[in-house]
């Protein structure tokens, strides 16, 4: 008689992340979910796949349609595959503090909700990556014309990065996907990364690399996305517990990963060899940001984005 009667599983909302469960991503995702069950007496649960299990940030969006992932913690590019002005967030140089990123992202963040919820998603919490440089093995970047001839790593689904490398010119950057990163650096098939301090030491990237500018080219954001469908046929109180939680999950990982970035920067200095870019360096680092903007602004973004961010940040 016990066998036969029908088994009643808690509702499972399946997350994917690149982030290592280890890092200060994965181990605020367990805090959540552990809030998410306790706080719903186990009536809901969430589940976490860590490291890229379940392929990289457009896969896991391109999951997420088809109903196999109910969510994913991804950075501005995954977001860009739901709704791609947010991307604009990551124009190189547009920012040089926090508080400027704060400022735009905060201005913004109706219309890029709005996006996102039109698409079949709702952002379950903002979150940050940190603030990306150029890290290397063996090359000095102090300014734009020394990656010329080199091998830098682009994320193969980031609309930005190859109009960076097209600016700048004699550039033949290596398309890779995160997960394939590390093989690279380790055949020494790329010798360039952008990257913030953070991701670079939680995916191992930093122990291939030898050399840092530590000036930032961009501040790199992401979010918790979840999907609509799967959040609606949640009872109501169970959503507003996943929903509610994940609020908190947002803003106690911002602070955090912002610490955290900082201190892995300082320990990549004493690691590495730290570059000092001299000021006409800088000034074509600044040249090429903008030159790069503009042709960003005639097509992958709408002019008028581009403008009103770059307002924002002054």
């Amino acid at each position: 008689l016990l066998l036969s009667l029908p088994s009643f599983a808690a509702p499972q909302l399946r997350i994917g992340t690149l982030a290592p469960k280890a890092s200060p991503w994965g181990q605020v995702f367990e805090t959540w979910a552990k809030a998410v069950s306790a706080k719903s007496g186990g009536a809901v649960e969430l589940q976490f796949f860590y490291n890229g299990q379940q392929g990289d940030e457009a896969a896991m969006v391109g999951k997420m349609k088809s109903g196999q992932l109910h969510g994913a913690a991804v950075t501005s590019i995954g977001l860009s595959k739901i709704y791609k002005p947010i991307l604009a967030l990551q124009l190189p140089g547009l920012f040089s503090s926090w508080a400027q990123l704060d400022r735009a992202r905060d201005a913004m963040k109706a219309e890029f909700e709005k996006g996102v919820s039109d698409a079949g998603f709702r952002l379950a919490g903002w979150g940050d990556v940190g603030i990306v440089y150029f890290l290397s093995k063996g090359v000095d970047v102090k300014a734009p014309a020394n990656l010329q001839g080199k091998k830098p790593y682009m994320w193969r689904d980031d609309a930005t990065q190859p109009t960076l490398f097209q600016v700048i010119g004699g550039v033949t950057p290596v398309p890779l996907n995160v997960p394939e990163v590390l093989p690279q650096l380790n055949t020494g098939a790329i010798n360039v990364v952008m990257s913030s301090a953070l991701a670079a030491e939680q995916l191992q990237w930093s122990s291939k690399l030898d050399t840092i500018l530590p000036d930032p080219a961009v501040f790199s954001v992401g979010a918790v996305v979840l999907s609509s469908k799967q959040l609606d046929a949640l009872p109501a109180d169970l959503r507003q517990i996943v929903l509610d939680t994940g609020k908190v999950a947002a803003s106690a990982l911002t602070t955090r990963i912002r610490n955290e970035d900082a201190a892995s920067l300082g320990r990549l200095k004493q690691k590495m060899t730290v570059l000092s870019p001299s000021a006409d360096d800088k000034a074509k680092w600044a040249g090429v940001y903008k030159q790069t903007r503009q042709r960003l602004a005639q097509g992958t973004f709408s002019p008028e984005l581009v403008t009103k961010l770059e307002g924002l940040a002054n």
